[in-house]
């Protein structure tokens, strides 16, 4: 026993410095190599659930493995066992991708592993945060009175903005809560029947209620109809509630439509709400000057909020909210126990008091790499080629009496749907032929509902995927529909 306890005090420390630099290199290798030959992967596993675990070992280590052992359990159980968001097949949601530059800084931010909470915790994090955010500002052409904040997601992103929108139409919130004050009626939330559902969520988490979030009826474009809204709030008004805020959509989830901006601000200035503009994916459009038309109204927001990592090719997760006057939220959110204070700077910005995170990673650091790397011309010429790409296919679809488009071709999102069929039988067969077209590991749909309809989803984005790719996802599109 003392020659054990004698051996595990030699090895307390970290993994040797020179073992731990071949490891690095191994890594260096795999990450490269699964980069250079992630198209030859399935995209996604047909596996069963709980096909993982049960490859892995039910109780936890008791003594520590060798390096070689675990990669060695990536390659045979994670890799397989994983949908591939990267590959260039993987045609779901937004095209979300990974670039060189951003695992680059992935891995750089790993070790360096701060808490951007305060500036003097990490003054490097903080400023950088602080520019990366102008930049983006910038590129998206806000005025100079939006400045922002960093979160993990859009979700988190719309419950702050939600959160300031709720103080200043309800005072004191923050410090009395809403349960048990008679003199606050229901607050109103109005997105588009075709909007995110982050919205529910946030109303959920702020004590507004999920049914308080009103879906407004769409036009045939599925863009919020603004004489809709307008209708909405004035039933609400006479119902005894109030109208807090609507939430306005760059590039809704399913079709990539864009809600009328400027007409919502309208109705937010005469009803003194708060505007937030879900730009999460269609707000990296504003890199491309053909495109300035999707920032119409911007500059009444109240908030927006952009995910680099859907357009802009910054690895998941990067997520920016936009507030205009920015001190608004602080004081939603600022609280410094005494534990901090010593590391707070009153005459900087210390980011933990502008959200309910106090723990926050380096995110700036992969975004700063990735916009050095590219440029906005860079970027915005990878975007503007995923347009032509989606344009591409439309035609394609269009072309194909057995298809036909379901929605306008908005973004990098085509939605369409297979009609060679028995009409009782096409949202079934369209629904099928996703899984079909998913579980053979060739290619990755998505599916979604339009006016009742189910129809198939293709989302542009992805860096790696080529013409080409996109011709093979048809064809095999084409030919699951010939099965049928």
């Amino acid at each position: 026993m003392k020659d054990r306890q004698a051996d595990l005090k030699d090895d307390l420390g970290d993994v040797p410095p020179e073992e731990f630099r071949k490891q690095l290199h191994q890594l260096a290798d795999w990450i490269a190599d699964y980069r250079e030959k992630i198209g030859e992967l399935r995209v996604a596993p047909n596996a069963k659930p709980g096909a993982i675990r049960a490859q892995l070992p039910a109780q936890p280590p008791e003594e520590g493995e060798s390096f070689e052992k675990i990669i060695a359990d990536i390659d045979r159980v994670i890799v397989p066992g994983m949908v591939h968001w990267g590959h260039p097949m993987f045609l779901g949601y937004f095209g979300w991708t990974t670039t060189a530059p951003g695992i680059l800084g992935e891995i750089i931010t790993a070790p360096l592993n701060v808490n951007a909470m305060t500036w003097r915790t990490s003054p490097a994090a903080t400023e950088l945060e602080t520019l990366v955010i102008d930049w983006l500002r910038q590129w998206l052409h806000l005025p100079n009175d939006f400045d922002g904040v960093v979160y993990d997601t859009a979700s988190v992103a719309i419950m702050h903005a939600l959160a300031v929108a709720r103080e200043e139409a309800v005072p004191s919130t923050r410090k009395l809560g809403l349960a048990g004050r008679a003199d606050v009626p229901r607050l109103r939330v109005y997105a588009s029947e075709q909007a995110h559902s982050s919205a529910e969520k946030a109303a959920i988490a702020l004590g507004l209620g999920e049914e308080n979030v009103q879906r407004v009826a769409t036009d045939a474009a599925f863009r919020m109809d603004a004489t809709a809204l307008r209708e909405m709030i004035s039933r609400d008004l006479a119902a005894g509630m109030r109208p807090l805020a609507a939430i306005a959509t760059v590039g809704t989830t399913s079709t990539a439509s864009v809600d009328p901006v400027p007409e919502i601000a309208v109705i937010c200035r005469e009803h003194k709400m708060w505007l937030h503009i879900d730009g999460a994916y269609g707000g990296g459009l504003a890199l491309l000057p053909e495109c300035k038309s999707v920032m119409a109204g911007w500059s009444e927001a109240d908030s927006l909020v952009i995910n680099p990592h859907k357009m802009l090719f910054v690895p998941l997760d990067f997520s920016v909210l936009y507030v205009r006057d920015l001190e608004r939220l602080r004081r939603v959110f600022t609280l410094v126990p005494e534990y901090l204070r010593g590391d707070t700077v009153a005459a900087e910005k210390n980011y933990m008091d502008y959200g309910v995170q106090l723990g926050r990673r380096f995110r700036a650091l992969k975004a700063w790499m990735v916009f050095r790397t590219f440029g906005r011309a860079g970027i915005a010429a990878r975007i503007r080629d995923h347009l032509r790409l989606a344009t591409l296919l439309a035609e394609w679809v269009k072309a194909d009496d057995r298809f036909e488009l379901a929605a306008p071709v908005s973004m990098g999102v085509v939605c369409f749907r297979f009609i060679g069929t028995d009409e009782n039988k096409i949202d079934a067969m369209n629904s099928e032929m996703v899984e079909r077209i998913n579980a053979s590991g060739r290619a990755y749909l998505t599916q979604t509902k339009l006016n009742g309809r189910t129809v198939m989803r293709i989302g542009l984005g992805n860096i790696l995927t080529t013409e080409q790719h996109l011709r093979n996802a048809w064809e095999l599109i084409r030919a699951t529909a010939g099965e049928s």
